[in-house]
């Protein structure tokens, strides 16, 4: 009998759906649209290609039927509360994560993590073949699912499949530390096309092929010597933001008036500092505390006139690393506002707690300074995201330079995290920039992120993913449009049996603004 089940001709998979449950007090289930940037990004990329979503729901336990949700199907994956603390919190964040951000923290390695890691990545890959129709694209994001490349492979060689990296790779010197590295590439290897946020990040994973493979390797292209002739290519296509949604968005006259009220209840500072940053400590926000700390104690800036409101969205907190950094920051906030601070006007307003995106958008219109500061980052949305919603062109980007954006937004104020005087001055020149100098600036920012948006970045991707190993055709608009995506009534399903081995102008400067002594 012939199935009439729907599949599609474009299939996303990443670690979690685009959607978070939420149980109300009758026990009506709703599903609401997730914050983060893989989200951000790819909601409008569904919305123009129709296709299914594989992911994690967020819940521990078998996995709820597909659903469609906003134009999108979604095809949820399963994780017992074992895997989640395995292949989750184990292997992709305590094990992978610390390895792709310099080793910041060390990594731990643990062969009951890495087991867990095959297993899950295996599910993905056969809900994936399930939903994808005969010749179909197949777009796999992320650090969580580098083996499911080969197992797609596996079970449906008609499909193309690409593979997109959020974070950065790490040089071979430091990917080498993994005692699965081998088993890690050549599930990469299953893609026809690789994405990356930097070409440093692109020539690294190269570069581990070459050497930790033996492979042969030319420019982009690496080939695989298992007697199928078969190359795969490599290279940067930086992701970016949804800039028209978002400017949009910003310009709403609530949205505008929030951004009013948000200055007023902070007691109009002469200049607001803001950070938003997903708890991590890849992120800097110790850095930042500390350089605006010193200049609190120097006296160079000061509450009232300057205050900073920092948003640390929570993060994994079951990992002891990030509970220890929650610990460390919240102390670090209360001593500065306990020697520091003012009645009725904190030098920090900590917040931890993720907001919707109408109060980002207020935020980002309400603060003159925005510090981005990660101490490495594979891209950082939140920069562009900031840039956008300045339609008024006011602000002042701080942005570190081991940040993917730097390489788009080198005209904002550039920052060494680790320099924490250079830090501090960067931040100083971010205050004391003449205001036409500053709209300048932002005018160029604004300019970058408005031609290299979401959806360039996303016809980019597809039309790469098609024409891999070759390099497609340029596109007047910035890459090759993808084709329109229809759902087909039928296609195989089949479950995996093998899968890839297991084995500063140092000069100082005062702040213009105010007392703040």
């Amino acid at each position: 009998m012939t199935s009439t089940r729907k599949t599609f001709d474009l299939v996303v998979a990443a670690n979690r759906l685009p959607v978070d449950k939420q149980v109300d007090e009758q026990g009506n289930v709703e599903w609401h649209r997730s914050p983060g940037g893989l989200v951000t990004a790819m909601e409008s990329v569904m919305r123009s290609n129709p296709g299914a979503w594989v992911g994690w729901s967020g819940d521990a336990g078998e996995a709820p039927p597909p659903f469609d949700e906003e134009g999108m199907h979604l095809r949820p994956v399963g994780l017992s509360a074992e895997e989640v603390r395995d292949f989750y919190e184990g292997f992709s964040n305590d094990t992978l994560w610390p390895i792709y951000h310099d080793v910041i923290v060390p990594a731990s390695f643990h062969r009951e993590w890495w087991a867990a890691y095959v297993r899950v990545n295996r599910r993905f890959a056969e809900a994936v073949a399930e939903e994808a129709a005969p010749g179909a694209r197949v777009w796999i994001q992320d650090y969580q699912l580098q083996l499911a490349p080969a197992f797609v492979r596996q079970l449906r060689p008609d499909v193309r499949i690409g593979w997109f990296n959020h974070i950065p790779f790490p040089p071979v010197e430091l990917f080498a530390q993994l005692p699965w590295r081998s088993s890690l590439l050549e599930g990469l290897l299953g893609a026809d096309f690789l994405g990356f946020q930097r070409q440093a990040d692109a020539r690294n994973f190269v570069r581990a092929c070459r050497q930790l493979l033996g492979l042969r390797a030319k420019g982009e292209r690496v080939a695989l010597d298992d007697g199928s002739g078969r190359q795969v290519r490599a290279t940067a296509i930086p992701i970016s933001v949804d800039y028209r949604g978002l400017e949009s968005l910003a310009q709403q006259p609530e949205v505008m008036a929030r951004a009013k009220e948000i200055r007023e209840s902070l007691g109009n500072p002469d200049v607001l500092m803001l950070g938003v940053d997903r708890l991590d400590y890849t992120k800097g926000i110790r850095h930042r505390l500390k350089a605006y700390e010193e200049l609190l104690l120097e006296r160079h800036i000061g509450p009232p006139d300057v205050t900073l409101v920092q948003v640390a969205t929570p993060s994994r907190e079951r990992v002891e690393a990030y509970r220890s950094l929650r610990e460390e920051i919240e102390q670090t906030v209360g001593r500065i506002n306990g020697e520091l601070g003012k009645i009725g006007a904190p030098a920090v307003h900590y917040l931890h707690h993720s907001y919707p995106r109408e109060e980002m958008a207020a935020l980002f219109q309400a603060a003159d300074v925005m510090l981005v500061t990660p101490l490495r980052d594979g891209m950082n949305l939140v920069a562009k995201e900031y840039v956008t919603c300045r339609h008024d062109l006011g602000g002042a980007l701080v942005l570190s330079e081991f940040t993917g954006a730097w390489h788009e937004l080198h005209q904002a104020f550039t920052c060494n995290p680790h320099d924490i005087e250079g830090l501090k001055q960067a931040m100083l020149r971010a205050i004391n920039t003449p205001k036409r100098d500053k709209e300048r600036i932002m005018r160029a920012l604004r300019r970058r992120v408005a031609d290299h948006d979401v959806q360039r970045w996303a016809r980019r991707y597809l039309a790469a993913l098609d024409a891999a190993p070759d390099v497609p055709a340029p596109d007047p608009r910035g890459g090759a449009a993808s084709a329109p995506v229809a759902p087909h009534d039928s296609a195989p399903s089949a479950s995996v049996k093998e899968g890839p081995r297991t084995e500063t102008d140092g000069r100082p400067v005062r702040a213009r603004v105010g007392s703040g002594r």
